[in-house]
């Protein structure tokens, strides 16, 4: 277990981006009416919570000076008026703040996932899945809390603090000047103890993530832990991991302590003053008793709207970096896609690939550090061609650029003397069947991750592609048959099986050419020799390109290419490479000594 290094990837923007939001805000648009009512209903909720302590200033303003009961009915159904107002403002606010956020947030995780789907595989490669994850998941999740309720919380906390400052001016201005004191101290609190809560909240979330993962690989690893006697050393990395939680936890929790009672204090000065200066002109006579009251109230929900204005801008700043980072997701163009002139193309495409040609192929994932130099072959139609050699020599390459993964970065790979460039990507990619070293099941039963081949195949379909690769034989052993559940990526299956489940998905594919990724080179030799006999079956007439890990798995194959540091060493059938005596038979040599010392250790 490693520890990562300690430090907040996304920090909280102090400085508005204006362009990025009013990207962001374009989410808001289908929902720009619930938006204009919302609104609506915000100053009316926030009318109603200022004219509340004017109406009981009323109440007991009449109480003293007239102490009949007569005008208390006309006041009793104001007040009633106004509490039903309250609350069927609320109810609304949050109903229909709820439904926009909800509506956001989903527009927002349709696009970034539509986008993902349309980029290649390179921008996979620089990006790890849990970056990926937090996109779609906590970062939109932020842009629609800010889109639903941060942006109409701040309508509230603006409207009330209007009308309360109007109030208490329209009421005593001079009194009102004087409460107002409290205001520049209560906004620098709010202000600094939101951010302060922000950034803290956000070390706990990042410090329990580091916990998370370190229990995860710990209980992952535990063998190799106890293999290697790596408890202590895995206990003190946990040990510092769990204290960065624990003092940025702390941390928190004084900033959450002192905030409330701050703000009460100051709260409470503006009450005291309200009661010193109002009480005092009561007294002398210049202000009634009812508007000693309300200003006492508005004085006590002073800090109310400026807590909720400085929280939203808190708000926004923290969710700049989910904005950033969604925005740029949306924006970024994949490397690998059709170009203009061939998307808008009538042009049917052919119905079949023949000869396949790698003219004069140069890549590298690193455009310094080219895997493949000026790498050229030739696959005529219905031909096996086998790649073999040391690991990092360009095999999984050629396969990636053949399924157009990737792009050659000098030279050319045609289809039937066509550059695939010239064709649209779903064209190739639907008439190719891959199966890979460590094949992908999806969660679900063995039924749906065949039928994933062909999503509207029929159940006797999918029985017969399972029955053509021998897959039929263990599914049948179980105890649901079809219907047994893979588990999470297929762990309820060994990786023969999985094997056996991706070829079967691929033959119901029906493709035209196929790609095997050292696809029997993680598995013992009983499912070798059925997948092997499962591949023969499937390959018939088509076009089949093999990387092979163990030898003996190509010995029938069209033509054999030996791969070493990007280029061609040499090529032939399995026979004629033999009778060379070059560099395949070595490997084929110190493959069958190899087999042979692992039978006799079996």
């Amino acid at each position: 277990m490693t520890t990562s290094a300690y430090h907040d990837d996304d920090p909280v923007q102090r400085r508005f981006n204006w362009p990025l939001w009013r990207n962001v805000l374009a989410f808001g648009r289908p929902y720009k009416g619930w938006f204009a009512l919302l609104t609506v209903v915000a100053v009316v909720l926030a009318g109603c919570e200022v004219a509340l302590p004017l109406v009981i200033a009323s109440v007991i303003d009449t109480i003293k000076n007239e102490p009949g009961t007569a005008q208390l009915g006309t006041h009793l159904w104001l007040f009633t008026a106004v509490c039903i107002g309250m609350v069927s403002c609320g109810w609304a606010f949050i109903n229909m703040a709820g439904q926009i956020a909800t509506g956001v947030g989903y527009d927002i995780r349709d696009v970034s996932f539509r986008k993902l789907q349309q980029l290649d595989f390179a921008y996979f490669d620089r990006r790890p899945v849990g970056w990926l994850m937090a996109r779609l998941t906590s970062d939109c999740s932020a842009l629609a809390r800010i889109m639903g309720w941060a942006l109409l919380d701040a309508v509230w906390g603006t409207t009330m603090l209007i009308g309360i400052v109007i109030a208490m001016l329209v009421l005593h201005w001079q009194l009102a000047l004087t409460v107002f004191v409290i205001v520049p101290p209560l906004v620098i609190v709010c202000r600094h103890y939101q951010f302060r809560l922000l950034v803290t909240s956000r070390a706990v979330r990042k410090a329990n993530s580091h916990v998370t993962a370190a229990f995860n690989e710990s209980i992952m690893g535990v063998r190799t832990t106890k293999a290697l006697v790596r408890e202590r050393r895995n206990l003190a990395e946990f040990e510092d991991t769990s204290t960065r939680m624990h003092d940025d936890s702390i941390q928190n929790a004084l900033y959450a302590a002192a905030f409330l009672p701050l703000t009460t204090t100051l709260c409470a000065a503006g009450v005291g003053i309200a009661l010193w200066y109002g009480g005092a002109q009561v007294i002398t006579g210049p202000m009634t008793l009812g508007t000693l009251v309300a200003f006492i109230s508005f004085a006590a929900q002073f800090a109310n709207p400026i807590q909720e204005i400085a929280r939203t801008i808190t708000l926004i700043q923290g969710a700049q970096a989910s904005a950033e980072r969604i925005q740029g997701l949306i924006d970024t163009e994949p490397s690998i896609k059709d170009r203009p002139d061939v998307a808008a193309s009538t042009r049917p495409e052919p119905d079949t690939i023949g000869r396949i040609e790698f003219r004069d192929v140069t890549f590298g994932y690193d455009p310094q550090l080219p895997v493949l130099r000026d790498f050229t072959l030739v696959a005529e139609p219905g031909q096996t061609v086998a790649f073999v050699g040391p690991t990092g020599g360009g095999k999984s390459t050629i396969a990636g650029l053949l399924c157009r993964f990737y792009e050659p970065t000098l030279g050319q790979i045609l289809f039937d003397g066509v550059d695939y460039r010239e064709r649209r990507i779903d064209w190739l990619q639907s008439k190719l069947g891959i199966v890979q070293q460590e094949p992908h099941l999806f969660s679900g039963s063995i039924r749906e991750n065949i039928r994933y081949g062909r999503i509207g195949a029929g159940d006797d379909e999918v029985a017969h592609a399972a029955r053509v690769v021998n897959a039929e034989a263990f599914i049948g052993d179980l105890p649901d048959g079809y219907d047994t559940e893979v588990g999470e990526g297929g762990s309820q299956l060994s990786t023969g099986q999985k094997q056996l489940i991706a070829l079967a998905r691929s033959i119901l594919a029906d493709p035209q050419i196929f790609v095997m990724d050292e696809a029997t080179s993680s598995v013992d030799t009983e499912t070798e020799q059925l997948i092997q006999a499962g591949i023969e079956r499937v390959l018939g007439q088509r076009t089949a390109f093999v990387i092979a890990h163990r030898l003996s798995t190509i010995r029938n194959a069209d033509r054999i290419v030996v791969i070493s540091d990007g280029r061609i060493v040499e090529q032939g059938s399995h026979g004629e490479l033999m009778k060379r005596d070059g560099t395949y038979a070595a490997l084929y040599r110190q493959h069958f000594v190899e087999e042979r010392l692992l039978s006799g250790n079996d």
